[in-house]
């Protein structure tokens, strides 16, 4: 039996992690890698050792993401077949990494920094993976990241409809306003940083129809042969 590595991508607050998830129970021998959670923790260390967005921002090429990555002490193991993120030995919840002036930094820095040896990185370890498991990839720059993605989604939604999805998330404790016009900051930042490109393997997946998220898993699961059971 031969694993598959399918990529799920997509705009701020499609649901790409619900459907990562609900992948996750239907696909046999799986595993997610939450990339972007990586991604986030690394950003988020450097923030609580001191430095500021502005400052992150200055830096561009000069930061070395995966430097940051070594030097903060930011590792990934996994637990439960999902991907969880130490720093030194502490984990990190996943609601701090993925609170709303978090993904607002990394969505700012994500697009400036130097993320070569990262991407190296995470090719190394899908590929490590993939001897083992079949490996649902969330994250951004996937195609850049793993060229070789048996299958490559890119989730979308109106923007009326992800505010929702953001404000359920964040169990309507923050503004409706402010949600919204962080997303479309957000997709500014990551249309400019390239990470909404499409590739010619890239099948988009319209899901602002879907109530569920099984109604959305199944619009992306009805695209993947999944391998034979050896």
């Amino acid at each position: 039996m031969t694993n598959i590595v399918i990529g799920i991508e997509g705009l701020v607050g499609a649901g790409k992690t619900s459907i990562c998830r609900c992948l996750l129970n239907k696909i046999p021998n799986a595993i997610i890698f939450h990339g972007g959670n990586l991604y986030r923790a690394i950003v988020y260390a450097m923030m609580k050792n001191g430095s500021t967005l502005e400052e992150l921002k200055k830096r561009g090429k000069s930061l070395d993401i995966k430097e940051m990555m070594d030097l903060f002490e930011v590792k990934i193991e996994i637990e439960n077949n999902e991907t969880v993120i130490y720093i030194g030995k502490e984990k990190i919840d996943e609601d701090i990494i993925q609170s709303k002036d978090a993904s607002m930094a990394v969505s700012t820095v994500g697009g400036k920094a130097d993320n070569r040896k990262l991407f190296e990185f995470a090719k190394k370890l899908i590929d490590t993976y993939k001897v083992r498991y079949n490996v649902i990839v969330s994250g951004r720059a996937l195609t850049t990241i793993y060229p070789d993605l048996d299958y490559h989604f890119f989730i979308i939604a109106d923007l009326e409809e992800r505010v929702k999805r953001k404000c359920q998330q964040y169990n309507d404790k923050e503004d409706y306003e402010e949600i919204k016009n962080n997303i479309i900051k957000r997709d500014k930042l990551q249309e400019e940083a390239g990470f909404y490109s499409l590739s010619q393997n890239t099948k988009e997946i319209d899901v602002t129809e879907c109530r569920t998220v099984e109604e959305s898993t199944e619009k992306v699961l009805s695209n993947i042969k999944l391998p034979a059971m050896s």
